[in-house]
């Protein structure tokens, strides 16, 4: 069992284990020790998001892989993907993100990308906790000339905006389209804008004014609300927002509804079906999609393959079965064929494309899938027990289950960063899937609730 890393690297309250600096030093200096082969000077990349805590751990992540005689080049605030494609592009020998992604400002977290840019496999991330808890690398210490140096590369931002326009197509641009973009006040703040800016778009931007503590607050992806309200002020064709680390998505369309994760892929599915581009003619997604979407998918020719919830098992699906395409309702898409991970921005490019190769608005592309009423409640349990030992709580999931049958499901999971049991129920009704949601988790909140 993993003692640091959860599905998505180290997370936490900044300055409070594990999220402390002296954790980030030992996992800089893991990391260190793991990618070095002692037969060159080697290289990890570090970025981060905009977050005011970002300052302390970058440092201590900056002293610990120095001091195993690894050199650092330093990005500053960039896009997860981003990061991901500096440190493949570079031939650097790893890559790490300070970003607590979606979370608010007090958090942090960390974590790490092999020099493929690909997230670690989990017997990486042990390999890492054991040489810190072991204290088998505390008397590992290189010195004189063998310390390493810590770079700043300038040009990161310009790099990446050039990769970002190359997945679109040449003979397309986004002139005359008017685009309300919500930055979360994140690490996109600076990239994103620019890229629709250069290629011809009007842009209307909100959330680019970091300030190290708004960063996710009442913005980006988890508050679609506020580009749906701008893009009817406006009137423009579409809105776009991003969480605070730019590796997931959520649209609006001209009218201001949401198009979530889900459609994302049963849009783009459906576009590369027709083009023969969709490879295998498979799309990846989590036990979480709806199955409005295997239903577009079908339609369409192709077929969806389902994960456990979390984009790095996505990914591990993707590469195992050789498919191009994969994502998550929250709105994570992975293009294997343009970068390694869950990438916001280049997300948005390849449905500007679609909507400017096809002439349609969002709206009209997004009628691909029809979606099942679903329901999802959270309730904070005091420990991670299995939920079926419990008898009051087993009894009524059974229950629910046999009242669903075929036309609907219950997937109930805890969450992979908080204290979090989450109830998802799918069926025809919405109103009763959402009674019994609610009367599972009053249960829960009664059998197993933690304060």
């Amino acid at each position: 069992m993993k003692k640091l890393f959860g599905t998505d690297g180290v997370r936490g309250v900044a300055n409070v284990y594990p999220m402390t600096t002296e954790m980030a030093m030992q996992l800089g200096r893991a990391a260190a020790y793991i990618f070095r082969d002692g037969s060159r000077r080697h290289r990890i990349v570090i970025g981060k998001d905009t977050r005011l805590s970002g300052y302390m751990i970058e440092n201590a992540l900056v002293a610990g892989i120095c001091s195993m005689g690894v050199d650092v080049l330093q990005v500053g605030p960039l896009p997860t993907p981003g990061i991901a494609y500096i440190t493949s592009s570079m031939r650097a020998d790893a890559g790490v993100v300070i970003s607590a992604s979606h979370n608010p400002f007090q958090d942090n977290g960390i974590k790490f990308f092999f020099k493929d840019g690909f997230k670690l496999p989990d017997e990486m991330e042990l390999r890492m906790e054991e040489l810190i808890f072991s204290k088998k690398i505390d008397s590992l210490r290189p010195i004189a000339t063998e310390v390493g140096k810590a770079y700043r590369i300038d040009d990161a931002v310009g790099r990446y905006v050039v990769f970002l326009k190359s997945t679109f197509p040449k003979d397309l641009d986004l002139a005359g389209m008017k685009i309300v973009l919500d930055c979360a006040n994140g690490a996109a703040y600076k990239v994103a804008p620019a890229v629709l800016e250069e290629l011809g778009a009007e842009v209307i931007a909100i959330g680019v004014k970091p300030s190290g503590t708004n960063i996710n607050a009442g913005c980006g992806s988890l508050h679609p609300e506020v580009i749906s309200d701008a893009v009817k002020e406006h009137r423009a064709d579409l809105g776009i927002a991003l969480d605070g680390d730019a590796d997931r998505v959520i649209f609006v369309d001209e009218f201001g509804n949401e198009v979530d994760g889900d459609h994302i892929m049963a849009i783009c599915a459906t576009d590369l079906l027709k083009q023969k581009k969709l490879r295998k003619g498979t799309v990846v997604a989590t036990v979480m999609s709806n199955m409005g979407l295997d239903i577009a998918v079908k339609r369409g020719g192709g077929k969806v393959v389902k994960t456990a919830v979390g984009d790095r098992y996505v990914v591990e699906e993707m590469r195992r079965g050789g498919y191009n395409l994969g994502g998550e309702q929250s709105g994570h898409m992975i293009f294997l064929d343009h970068n390694t991970t869950g990438d916001g921005t280049l997300t948005a490019l390849q449905i500007l494309a679609i909507m400017r190769r096809t002439g349609k608005p969002l709206s009209d592309l997004a009628e691909v899938m029809i979606p099942l009423p679903q329901v999802l409640v959270n309730v904070r349990v005091a420990d991670r027990k299995d939920i079926m030992t419990v008898p009051e709580v087993a009894r009524l999931v059974n229950e629910v289950e046999g009242k669903l049958g075929d036309e609907g499901r219950i997937l109930i999971r805890y969450s992979g960063t908080e204290p979090l049991l989450r109830i998802m129920l799918e069926g025809q009704d919405k109103y009763q899937i959402t009674t019994w949601a609610k009367e599972i988790a009053e249960m829960v909140e009664k059998t197993m609730g933690g304060k």
